[in-house]
């Protein structure tokens, strides 16, 4: 009787193990913007390099020094993006939301990805007002260098939220960003001796 009830509660136990995986998988509305092989849904802007290594996405300067960027085919308007960037040499880089390109001038917001001490997770208009806001000095101190970290941007009307390895970073409410769409764009900046890879690229839209 013993082993029997042991193996009922065995049962249990993995049944409500199964039916949680498959709730949290129902509840996961997020989709990949980043097959793992090629660069399919993204477009390159600019003469920089942009290639797909072991399942990762990379950036990478090559002759020309030059900025650089890739962009979702796709629009995204309200969204919670999610995606997992490692440095290597100079790490300067961004995550740009509802913005449009043409050529490699960009017109949009950008949310820093760069060296420590260089304000990762801070939001900056290019050719625009520039910097909008930093993250506090001491918050410098989440960006893991020579490893992975997790970044997230949450936009929603007028106010983005950044995360930096689940720390917030920054909250900004602006009136030009909430009337904005656009594209996710992520850039290669200038000055060359740059390399940076991406993975885990995923979006919800809101």
């Amino acid at each position: 009787m013993r082993h029997f009830l042991l193996l009922l509660l065995l049962f249990a136990c993995v049944f409500t193990a199964c039916d949680t995986t498959k709730k949290a998988a129902a509840d996961d509305k997020s989709i990949s913007l980043f097959n793992g092989k090629d660069l399919t849904g993204w477009v390159n802007y600019g003469r920089e390099k942009w290639y797909v290594e072991d399942g990762m996405l990379v950036c990478e300067s090559g002759m020309y020094k030059e900025y650089g960027y890739l962009g979702t085919e796709q629009k995204f308007k309200d969204f919670d993006l999610t995606l997992e960037f490692k440095q290597e040499a100079n790490g300067n880089s961004g995550v740009f939301f509802r913005s449009s390109i043409e050529g490699t001038k960009i017109t949009g917001w950008q949310a820093e990805v760069a060296p420590k001490g260089q304000h990762t997770g801070g939001i900056y208009e290019s050719y625009g007002r520039g910097w909008l806001i930093q993250p506090i000095p001491s918050l410098e101190e989440m960006l893991k260098e020579n490893e992975w970290n997790t970044m997230r941007v949450r936009c929603v009307g007028d106010e983005v939220t950044t995360y930096l390895n689940g720390i917030e970073m920054i909250t900004l409410k602006d009136e030009k960003i909430g009337q904005a769409d656009g594209i996710i764009a992520l850039q290669i900046h200038d000055g060359g001796g740059i390399k940076v890879r991406w993975r885990n690229i995923r979006v919800v839209q809101l």
